[in-house]
């Protein structure tokens, strides 16, 4: 059967949103570029995009409803269903993948008792797999509400989704502080994050990441960014040779990774040929 109109937001609600779509909507020339951040407005309200939510981009931007749904639908950044406060994406591509990645993930589901997009009883931790996170230097990583959890492992994961779900504070390898994926998306919207110190707080590229630019301008580096698995950093070293400005998540993970993990074998399990 068809369905029904959506209805229509709140008074209150759709007044203020209003004129949060009006100034994101004046900053393009054409009003409908504006679809994007407006749709992560309405996650922002919601927590995820409704078909409330996709009427008043459409009727904001002078669109059919369809034409709205169809981007909402492309993009994997907008949920279609409700969610929780703390996405946790893994990455499970190529490198993540043989790296531990894959083991991450399934353990993951595991202890936390729910399925690839799933969101736990609490409402706090929603985990889905990601065919990439941008950060193969740091392999396997583990994103939560966009922010970088480098160099994990089971144990470091699973310890992360514990601490998030108990309110402990967590802090990112790289980025600003954590917030909830509502205020995630109203910074995504193109509103700025007036948290004390956040924006200060996000840095940029990792050491690895950044090793091929220095190279190129000829810069000297160190013959390593990393050391070798099973060897360990030296005592007092962190785990990825971070420079001194750079602070380490509260949960990076120890040098070995679940790629080294004898419960979470990475790699051939036999010789070629065998």
């Amino acid at each position: 059967m068809p369905q029904l109109p959506a209805p229509d937001y709140p008074d209150d609600v759709r007044a203020r949103l209003q004129a949060d779509a009006r100034e994101i909507i004046a900053r393009y020339p054409d009003s409908r570029s504006a679809l994007l951040p407006l749709l992560h407005l309405v996650q922002a309200e919601e927590g995820h995009v409704t078909r409330t939510g996709m009427r008043f981009c459409a009727d904001m931007l002078g669109l059919t409803t369809a034409e709205v749904t169809a981007v909402a639908t492309f993009y994997t950044m907008y949920r279609r269903k409700p969610s929780g406060d703390y996405q946790v994406g893994v990455c499970t591509n190529t490198l993540c993948a043989v790296m531990g990645g894959d083991a991450i993930f399934e353990a993951l589901q595991d202890h936390l008792g729910v399925g690839n997009g799933e969101t736990t009883g609490d409402g706090k931790v929603t985990l889905e797999h990601i065919e990439c996170n941008a950060a193969c230097d740091f392999a396997p990583v583990v994103m939560v509400n966009w922010e970088f959890f480098d160099n994990q492992t089971v144990a470091s994961a699973k310890r992360l989704v514990d601490d998030l779900r108990a309110g402990t504070q967590v802090e990112p390898t790289r980025g600003a502080p954590l917030c909830t994926f509502k205020d995630t998306a109203r910074i995504l919207a193109g509103f700025p994050d007036e948290r004390e110190g956040a924006v200060e707080a996000s840095g940029s590229a990792g050491p690895a990441s950044l090793i091929g630019l220095r190279l190129a301008k000829g810069e000297t580096t160190p013959a390593r960014v990393v050391h070798p698995r099973g060897s360990g950093a030296p005592q007092g070293e962190p785990p990825h040779g971070a420079s001194p400005a750079e602070h380490l998540s509260s949960h990076d993970a120890p040098q070995d990774t679940s790629a080294s993990d004898p419960a979470h074998p990475a790699g051939p399990v036999a010789e070629e040929g065998e």
